[in-house]
Parts: C-alpha cells; structure tokens; sequence
C-alpha cells in the first residue's frame, strides 16, 4: 500500500474530516464517495482495508457487517491536502443497494453477479441439474470445458472474427471462473492480483 503522511492532511478545513474518493484500482471506476476523521485514516492504513466516519453512526470499517471490504492499494491526498484518493480491490459491491458503485445508473456488475451466482450453486448444490453444479461435481469436465473453449477463442481470433472472438471469450471467462471456486477462489482474488501487478 502506498504510504501517506496522515498530519500532511488539512482535517480543519473539513470540521476534522477529509473527503475520501474511493476509486476501483482495477476498472477505475469510483465506487463512492465518504469522510473520514484522523482515526479512521489512522485505521485505514493500519489494517489495509478503507474505514470511514458516518454523520450518523461515527467510525465505520466498510465491509464489517456486509463483507464487502475495500482492500487498500494505495492513498493519495490531493494538492490541497483535504481530500484523499483510495484505489481499492472491493470484495463486494460498494453501494448500500447492491450496486457495484454509488454512482452506478443500473446498479449492475455482470462479473460480480456471475460470480455471485457460481458461489451459491458451489454452497447449495440442490439436486445438481444445473450446468454449474454439473461442472463443480466434475473435476474432469471443467478442466476439459476450459481447453476446449481456450482453442475455440482462439481459432475465432486466428479467423479475425470479433464477434465470435468475444463470444467464446464469455464462455472461457464463464468456464475459468467456476474452476477458480471449485479451488476456493473467486472474481475478487483475480481483481486483487491484478490491482497488484498493475500498482507495480
């Protein structure tokens, strides 16, 4: 996480708080926007996960309740020192209605969703008649399922066909990603490891 000089920042010219801009470091997108006191950007940067300070119910730790976290990459306070920007890896969506971001129109985030769903076939496997269920019973089936639609997206690029290209894209996505939680891994840990490479 990049470091930042909490008594650099000018609390005062907020009442004792900063405005905190909380941006996705993987998409860009800014998931939201809150205020935050000295302790709670004390506790950001000690615990690595974005905590907040509510008008109504004080310091918060975002997440703590819900589970949707925001692991820090980095902090950064703008030229006049009160306001900071958090580039985060969210482990859920950002807005109390579910939304991936605040400012989402639709409040939709297909990979989180999809990821979503694939966790809860993995949690209740039912009576096992769905394709998702199908693959996280069979080990054989999804690694082969993931070779097979490896070769198809790339004879669709090899042939220059965009449309099929993203096509069987989705599908190795889909594929990839009911693999990774067969394993315990989800959507979330692949954002994480690429808000790494990409801070690097």
């Amino acid at each position: 996480m990049t470091a930042l000089d909490v008594e650099s920042l000018d609390f005062a010219k907020g009442d004792g708080f900063v405005t905190v801009v909380t941006q996705d470091a993987t998409t860009g997108q800014v998931l939201m926007v809150a205020r935050a006191n000295r302790e709670a950007i004390e506790k950001t940067i000690s615990t690595g996960e974005m905590h907040y300070t509510s008008r109504t119910r004080g310091p918060w730790h975002k997440g703590a309740t819900s589970g949707n976290t925001q692991s820090v990459v980095s902090l950064t306070a703008d030229c006049d020192r009160d306001a900071v920007l958090a580039r985060v890896i969210p482990a859920g969506p950002a807005c109390h209605t579910g939304g991936a971001s605040c400012f989402d129109t639709d409040g939709w985030d297909v990979m989180s969703e999809l990821d979503q769903l694939i966790a809860s076939r993995a949690e209740s496997p039912g009576d096992g008649k769905s394709y998702t269920q199908r693959l996280l019973a069979d080990r054989n089936l999804r690694l082969k399922k993931i070779g097979e639609e490896a070769a198809e997206l790339i004879v669709a690029c090899a042939d220059g066909d965009a449309r099929r290209a993203a096509e069987e894209a989705a599908d190795l996505i889909y594929h990839t990603m009911v693999a990774l939680r067969s394993v315990g891994a989800g959507y979330a840990d692949v954002e994480h490891v690429l808000a790494k490479r990409h801070a690097r």
